[in-house]
């Protein structure tokens, strides 16, 4: 595909990123009250990323007691329209075998789950944890692409994984954590969503659109003539792709007669000599 096709020549790209964010533990200057379930799992506690900002984080490390399943859930997180969300999770974990005598039931993963719901629910009961109306996303395991980092003095491996769900439907969800078994920390947790942002191209104005329910989902955004255009081939669209990204453009629009182009963007009264 030419560049010039695939270039967006767009007004609005300064102020727009194709990357909404909904959800970011790192900016967070108090305690984030998750909910844990039972009380003996998770904790929240402050520690520190690799540029020693202060960080909320929650860890667990139960690793001598059996049968271990405990959960860890956010707040409400608002969709914002989005029908297709991402969750990028930044852990450690220890190595089962760097613990001694450790029993064969430690792990060195956790499940990521979520539950769409309209509107905020009650999780202090026992009743919503044990009717379990999660839905799995992944099992999230430490991988390759890690950063070594010093934790007060320990020099510990930081993953991090980006997983995505969708289509939602719902004003909103949570997110679960399911550790069965590990000694790990959750450093941070970031929630967003991708768009495709506003450009003029072609001499028509295309708005902000939000990607489909699928990565592979393409959606029809509609475009109309910048001021002293008309249109020359309809109909007028581009497709958003699940990147964020703009792509396939069909129709156009050209300077009325008496104007001409100005920077590609702008039609001009022509300036007479």
């Amino acid at each position: 595909q030419p560049e010039d096709v695939r270039a967006i020549i767009s007004i609005f790209q300064v102020a727009h990123q194709p990357v909404q964010t909904v959800m970011d533990t790192r900016t967070a200057t108090a305690e984030l009250g998750w909910t844990a379930y039972p009380g003996s799992g998770w904790e929240e506690v402050s520690g520190y990323d690799e540029n020693l900002n202060t960080i909320r984080t929650y860890q667990v490390c139960n690793v001598f007691e059996p049968s271990q399943n405990n959960w860890l859930l956010t707040t409400f997180i608002d969709r914002r329209g989005a029908q297709r969300i991402y969750v990028e999770m930044r852990f450690t974990v220890r190595d089962c075998s760097s613990i001694p005598n450790v029993p064969g039931s430690c792990k060195e993963t956790f499940n990521l789950y979520y539950y769409e719901t309209d509107s905020v629910i009650a999780t202090k009961g026992t009743a919503f944890w044990m009717e379990a109306p999660y839905l799995k996303v992944d099992t999230i395991a430490a991988d390759e692409s890690f950063s070594q980092v010093d934790f007060g003095g320990r020099l510990m491996k930081v993953n991090t994984e980006v997983r995505s769900f969708g289509p939602l439907s719902q004003n909103g969800f949570y997110l679960a954590f399911q550790d069965y078994g590990a000694c790990m920390s959750l450093l941070s947790v970031r929630v967003f969503y991708k768009k495709c942002p506003s450009v003029v191209q072609n001499f028509a104005i295309f708005p902000e659109t939000m990607t489909g329910a699928e990565s592979t989902s393409l959606v029809i955004a509609r475009g109309v003539c910048i001021p002293n255009s008309e249109e020359v081939d309809v109909p007028i669209k581009l497709y958003c792709n699940g990147d964020g990204e703009w792509m396939v453009p069909i129709g156009r629009c050209t300077c009325k007669a008496g104007f001409e182009p100005d920077n590609g963007n702008v039609c001009r009264g022509k300036v007479s000599v």
